[in-house]
């Protein structure tokens, strides 16, 4: 199945072809995701501003589209979607967050460390003039908050980062495909992800939870903590095995080829 295809999945089954979820409703098309972005554009638009939601949405698709996209494309920003309408109820600016979703990952360049402050900043260039500074400056600190460096203040920070996060959780083969398609944005060679990649896994299985919310935390810790495990475990027999680590069915899953 192409990435393309994956999007007009309605109703995926994880475990079948190692495809996450994204949604029990809806179409996950690109007409479906550029008229629900519209929407929200308009939505959030000062009334009678010159809000033109074609020049944002041109923006989001290009970038979307970019070639060394292998997670962080359209389906990632599905998923996260999904996520965010199963959790709607919960949030308190819901129109706040979800413009986040779509801008947290619109600058992805696997080398730079400022990938989300380069992000907030593309936001607020667009949001200029056709939203409320105040409304811009909320997104603009969801969004920094999606590095996952620094600890979510407020509850919305909160679910945000657990949306962002909420793969971790998912069936074990699609967290392995989901980590070749990691695997495939990483320039640098196997030992270099597989040290940047412990040093994540490690970190995440430090914290007292990896949700912070307990309505992620109950979809998703335990699932999440064993996936984290298993490739940590992964990693130690590829390291072991050395110049025969290649054998090992670690960085290249599902036909993406690091």
């Amino acid at each position: 199945m192409s990435r393309a295809g994956l999007l007009s999945q309605t109703t995926t089954t994880a475990a079948a072809d190692g495809v996450r979820q994204v949604s029990d409703e809806g179409t996950w098309t690109d007409e479906y995701l550029r008229n629900r972005f519209t929407q929200l554009w308009r939505r959030c638009a000062i009334p009678r501003s010159s809000c033109d939601p074609d020049i944002a949405w041109s923006s989001l698709d290009g970038r979307y589209a970019e070639s060394h996209r292998h997670y962080h494309d359209k389906r990632h920003l599905a998923h996260c979607l999904s996520e965010f309408d199963l959790a709607v109820e919960r949030i308190v600016r819901p129109d706040h967050v979800e413009m986040a979703i779509w801008f947290h990952d619109i600058i992805n360049e696997p080398e730079r460390s400022d990938n989300e402050a380069r992000s907030a900043e593309l936001f607020r260039n667009l949001a200029g003039g056709s939203m409320a500074e105040s409304f811009i400056a909320e997104v603009v600190d969801l969004i920094l908050v999606t590095t996952h460096r620094r600890e979510p203040v407020d509850p919305d920070q909160m679910i945000l980062c657990d949306i962002d996060l909420a793969s971790l959780g998912c069936p074990w083969e699609c967290y392995l495909r989901d980590t070749g398609y990691l695997r495939a944005e990483f320039r640098g060679s196997d030992q270099d992800y597989c040290r940047i990649k412990r040093v994540f896994l490690e970190s995440m299985l430090r914290r007292p939870r990896v949700f912070v919310t307990d309505f992620f935390y109950a979809r998703y810790e335990h699932l999440a903590r064993e996936n984290l495990r298993r490739f940590l475990d992964l990693i130690d027999v590829w390291e072991a095995a050395g110049s025969d680590g290649r054998k090992v069915p670690l960085l290249r899953t599902s036909g993406i080829e690091a």
